[in-house]
């Protein structure tokens, strides 16, 4: 027997000698060493509406995907991967598996089913319990398979890898290979009142969100914005740029703030928009005619960010490539 599954072995002895933890009594801490709704916020939710093509988080609200089994705690800011922010341990437990061998790659080129979520960590928690944290960065994994970890622990630090084009972290619990939803743990696959949650802390919950944000050569209609035809993955560089946002449950006060940014890193154009409107869904755009140079070729990055009372309750990056 190897060294690493020696000490897996020993480990995983040391937790199965404690009472299986039931819903009652296991608890999860926040997975990322952020401040929400300053520097990261989450951004979706368990999907608990099982019917193909619709979703539902779980307080029957738009913040989720269809088929998504996780909670995403994403960050703001793309800077912010070079820096590093540590993804943390949410419950004590055995690491059982890990990979660490996928770039940090928007394009997401070799993805596959297989590996969709990317670098990631999966720690067994006793009694049935494990979590999954998926989307570190590449050489960043610093944990392997054996070793114990308590709440807040490092893991890794978030990146780019699997299957996304944003920074984040998506944690997956599992109870006995199946998806449970920690703001909704007695009833994952419905939604509606949540009751108790599995956080030590409850995250705060907004209904609020933003369906999705993007790149158009003009200021695009609702409806060309719901079916998707105003998206434009890339432009000419004589072509007007505009960033769209499609909000859902938006309150009064409420500002968006709409920019875009050069390859180069610098702001192209940016605004702050103070909503007077209380409309289930809404949509706002901002943009600039090219410059008589034309637009230097390279990839562009939109950002629409929502706040409420100064914190972070929505945030969507967009993407466009100029080519000459």
């Amino acid at each position: 027997m190897t060294h690493a599954r020696a000490a897996f072995a020993a480990a995983l002895a040391l937790i199965s000698s404690v009472p299986p933890a039931g819903a009652e009594d296991f608890r999860l801490s926040v997975p990322l060493d952020c401040t929400l709704g300053e520097t990261c916020f989450i951004e979706d939710y368990v999907d608990n509406d099982p019917t193909q093509g619709r979703h539902r988080d779980f307080a029957c609200g738009i913040n989720s995907r269809d088929g998504h089994k996780g909670t995403d705690f994403a960050l703001l800011d793309f800077g912010a991967i070079g820096e590093g922010v540590t993804v943390l341990a949410a419950a004590p437990g055995v690491v059982k598996r890990t990979r660490d061998s996928m770039p940090d790659d928007r394009l997401m080129r070799g993805v596959t089913s297989e590996n969709a979520c990317g670098n990631a960590v999966l720690i067994d928690h006793g009694g049935g319990w494990q979590t999954l944290y998926c989307h570190l960065r590449l050489g960043s994994v610093s944990v392997a398979p054996g070793d114990l970890v308590q709440p807040g622990d490092p893991l890794g630090l978030v990146g780019l890898s699997g299957q996304t084009n944003h920074p984040h972290v998506h944690l997956t619990l599992l109870r006995g290979g199946q998806v449970v939803d920690p703001f909704r743990p007695e009833a994952t696959g419905t939604c509606g009142d949540p009751g108790p949650s599995l956080w030590t802390e409850p995250p705060a919950y907004t209904r609020t969100g933003l369906v999705t944000a993007g790149f158009s050569d003009a200021v695009p209609t609702l409806q060309a914005v719901g079916d998707g035809s105003a998206r434009r993955p890339t432009l000419g560089p004589d072509e007007a740029m505009v960033v769209y946002a499609h909000l859902g449950y938006a309150q009064p006060g409420d500002v968006l703030t709409l920019s875009a940014e050069s390859p180069a890193g610098t702001d192209l154009f940016r605004r702050a928009i103070t909503l007077d409107s209380d409309q289930a869904s809404q949509m706002r755009a901002l943009g600039r005619k090219a410059p008589p140079s034309g637009w230097p070729a390279g990839e562009y990055l939109g950002r629409a960010r929502l706040t409420r009372d100064g914190k972070v309750i929505a945030h969507r990056f967009a993407h466009v490539t100029v080519s000459n």
